[in-house]
């Protein structure tokens, strides 16, 4: 669980939107710029782990990838569980969906929101756009209707 102060996302949105608009997972990015561990976690461990915004391992990331659902070979390739291993599986294959970002235990909640409220509503614009130009409705017609498209 991060720290109770968390990173003001308006201070770093810049950096955010550029780290959410590259073709790679985001989530170590977000790790990074988060507050750290906060005093509240649940680990027996000898070390303390206050602010630190290491990699946990606890492999979330990798299970909220939607690339590694659709392909479960990729996963096999590493037995690793972190943030790194999910960029070395993904790379620039990402969907860019931001579910590494969301389900990671050390990336803030306020980063978290902004996501959400930001590059995911963005995104959904994107798709809606799409969704109701011309060319999308002419194949929807045609797939629809069973003719064959030249």
């Amino acid at each position: 669980m991060p720290l109770r102060k968390q990173t003001d996302p308006i201070k770093i949105e810049r950096i955010l939107k550029l780290v959410f608009s590259q073709p790679r997972p985001p989530v170590a990015r977000c790790r990074l710029l988060s507050s750290g561990f906060g005093h509240g976690y649940m680990f027996d461990t000898q070390d303390n782990l206050t602010g630190s915004k290491a990699c946990l391992g606890c492999g979330c990331c990798m299970d909220a990838c939607p690339v590694l659902a659709r392909d479960p070979r990729r996963r096999s390739r590493l037995e690793s569980r972190t943030s790194l291993a999910l960029e070395t599986l993904v790379g620039e294959d990402c969907d860019r969906c931001g579910n590494c970002a969301l389900a990671c235990p050390q990336v803030d909640t306020s980063i978290k929101h902004y996501l959400v409220q930001t590059h995911l509503a963005e995104g959904m614009a994107e798709l809606l756009e799409k969704a109701t130009s011309d060319e999308a409705m002419v194949l929807d017609l045609v797939l629809s209707s069973g003719l064959q498209y030249p």
